[in-house]
């Protein structure tokens, strides 16, 4: 083999040291160029669509009806509508204002409000004044069970149709039993009382036929609220008492439907009892047994006599 002159070695050692003098320079431009290139901007995703669940009907519904729970069911919609429901048991046993529609969600602007529910049928929600005296220190709330009495105070200006006083007696009197407080001053049901905020009116429910009753005991007398335990199940037996013959004369009487003995009406003077009272008979008159007569032995026969009363002693003289 050959042997290379030594003054070619220093030669290739220069040639071989610009080369990889070169490829040095060639990866380092090529690595800055490889960081400098901006990362590739991956594809955006589409989101996907988000979905409620809200409560729907599957059929019309008409107004003023309760609504069945087999008429609901929930739907998955893009949107969730102010005011809809997510459970049908929310909605089940509800009264529409309105009528709805097949397939439109089922909004709480739609349904009645949450006293009028409440009122059984032949009810009415009736207001009436209460302050810490007549309404157990106001310490009342809804759903409570009260008996109401009310007082009148005797009257000798007001005069009734039949020349007699409307109030001829101060009387305390118990009206309706068992009723039920629907809201407490400005607290329903589902609220929370205020303790700095005395209350000032009470809703109670009221079958049809006493409204008017109690509308003129707030009105002429004095109502007092009576708290009663829910388990005492004792109320008033309307049939003992004599019926009011009502303002407007009705043909069915007693017997007639609730709106109409509310349309009859009561007046002042049978709500008191005065005119009760003046169509009683008058209890029979008991006679009085003359007074013995007082002889004096030996004296003439008297030929009249005069009755003295002194205190509570009766005496006869002749004269």
């Amino acid at each position: 083999m050959p042997n290379l002159s030594p003054t070619l070695t220093p030669h290739v050692t220069r040639i071989v040291a610009g080369v990889l003098i070169a490829l040095a320079v060639v990866l380092g431009v090529l690595a800055l160029t490889l960081a400098r290139r901006p990362a590739p901007v991956a594809a955006p995703v589409a989101p996907a669509p988000a979905a409620y669940h809200v409560v729907v009907a599957l059929r019309a519904l008409p107004a003023g009806q309760p609504i069945p729970a087999d008429a609901l069911r929930i739907q998955n919609l893009p949107i969730n509508p102010s005011g809809a429901f997510d459970e049908p048991s929310l909605v089940a046993g509800r009264v529409p204002v309105a009528e709805i529609g097949a397939q439109a969600p089922v909004l709480e602007a739609q349904l009645s409000s949450g006293i009028a529910e409440r009122i059984e049928p032949g009810e009415r929600a009736v207001a009436v004044r209460v302050d810490e005296t007549n309404a157990v220190g106001n310490r009342l709330r809804p759903g409570n069970l009260v008996d109401v009495f009310f007082t009148l105070k005797r009257d000798g200006l007001s005069v009734g149709p039949a020349g007699q006083a409307e109030v001829e007696r101060t009387q305390a009197r118990l009206l309706l039993s068992r009723v039920r407080v629907l809201a407490w001053g400005n607290v329903a049901a589902n609220g929370t009382p205020d303790a700095n905020t005395p209350a000032r009116t009470a809703v109670l429910a009221v079958p049809l036929a006493d409204v008017d009753r109690l509308a003129l005991a707030d009105g002429a007398g004095r109502l007092v609220l009576a708290l009663r335990n829910p388990r005492d199940t004792d109320v008033l037996d309307a049939a003992t008492l004599p019926a009011y013959p009502g303002v407007l004369k009705t043909a069915a009487g007693r017997g007639a439907p609730p709106s109409t003995r509310a349309a009859a009406g009561v007046a002042l003077d049978e709500l008191s009892g005065s005119r009760t009272r003046q169509s009683l008979p008058a209890p029979a008159a008991v006679p009085r047994s003359a007074p013995a007569r007082r002889l004096v032995a030996g004296a003439p026969e008297a030929r009249g006599a005069i009755e003295v009363i002194r205190g509570g002693r009766s005496e006869t003289l002749a004269w």
